[in-house]
């Protein structure tokens, strides 16, 4: 019988060169591990186990101190609900955007060990008891702590409205981060308005800062305010600052500022700044006119820098004491 002649089967061209290229670094990796030189004479002598090469985390990582003052050290995922549990051995239901974070995106699994905060001070540790469709149980370990604000309430006031490009976002941010109160959207006569489907997205990028810099107490984003209505929080603030170009130097005015502020006020103008009726108005309500260097500064950047050497002056107020 004849030999029955057909098309040759081609070679997969695909896998070869991965195959080549895997064999080529597993037999670079063990060269590497054959030529490596033995260790030190002084380093086998010294007392105790041996160096380990890998500090490999398990699921139940070490608990957080949330009576610590320094809320940045926090070893375990945090999340947000506003509800917690009443006691130890209590059950809340995690469902939503923070259900999907825990099971999607970092593929947490039954048993491991997460917080839980509500962003008024409540914070509790505890494991996720089960795991089902749409939600999961979380059990918490101990019973919840209450968390009270140590440093001033800084209030910012910032005509934001017209920034685009994510700017907007960016100032909420680093506002969320560096210990804001609270952020109020001014309007002004060259910032009248801002969109209302972009105050929601602003809620989505505050609670997500929240959670990275591991603050317990929410900032709130409260509804537009025009220059009018903000003149009688002005005279009554123990502290407002607003940010005008040739003023005073900062440093200069937290000098002469009283030492200890329970709340205090930030105020940053438009793209082209304040009109001279609207920082007349403001300073004869008792607004101090505050200076940020010689150049200009974008909206975000001025709302920041004060922010900034504002948090900076109040913590260094409530250390020396």
């Amino acid at each position: 019988m004849g030999r029955i002649v057909g098309p040759k089967p081609k070679p997969n061209t695909l896998a070869a060169p991965l195959l080549t290229s895997l064999d080529y670094a597993r037999r670079r990796c063990n060269r590497a591990l054959r030529r490596q030189p033995p260790p030190h004479p002084m380093l086998t002598s010294l007392p105790g186990p041996p160096f380990p090469r890998f500090a490999l985390s398990c699921r139940n990582t070490p608990t957080s101190d949330a009576s610590n003052s320094n809320q940045s050290r926090g070893g375990l995922p945090r999340f947000f609900s506003d509800v917690l549990p009443p006691a130890k051995g209590g059950v809340v239901r995690i469902k939503g955007d923070e259900f999907v974070h825990m099971t999607k995106v970092l593929r947490l699994a039954a048993d491991d060990r997460v917080e839980l905060f509500n962003g008024r001070g409540g914070l509790v540790e505890g494991c996720i008891q089960r795991i089902e469709h749409g939600g999961l149980n979380f059990v918490a370990l101990e019973d919840p702590k209450l968390v009270p604000p140590q440093a001033t309430q800084w209030h910012v006031y910032a005509a934001f409205g017209t920034l685009k490009g994510g700017r907007a976002d960016w100032l909420l941010e680093k506002c969320t981060e560096l210990g804001a109160c609270s952020v109020t959207p001014l309007l002004t006569e060259r910032c009248p308005s801002i969109s209302d489907n972009r105050m929601d997205r602003l809620e989505r990028v505050i609670l997500a800062a929240s959670k990275q810099c591991q603050r317990l107490h929410g900032m709130a984003l409260n509804a537009p305010l025009k220059v009018s209505s903000l003149l009688p929080l002005v005279a009554e603030s123990e502290l407002s600052l607003i940010a005008v170009a040739g003023a005073a130097p900062a440093m200069s005015v937290f000098a002469s500022s009283p030492r200890r502020t329970s709340s205090a006020l930030i105020i940053v103008g438009p793209e082209g700044d304040f009109t001279d009726t609207e920082v007349n108005a403001l300073t004869e309500a008792g607004a101090a006119p505050v200076g940020l260097g010689l150049l200009r500064l974008r909206v975000e950047t001025a709302t920041i820098a004060l922010l900034s050497a504002a948090t900076l002056w109040s913590d260094s107020q409530l250390t020396a004491v």
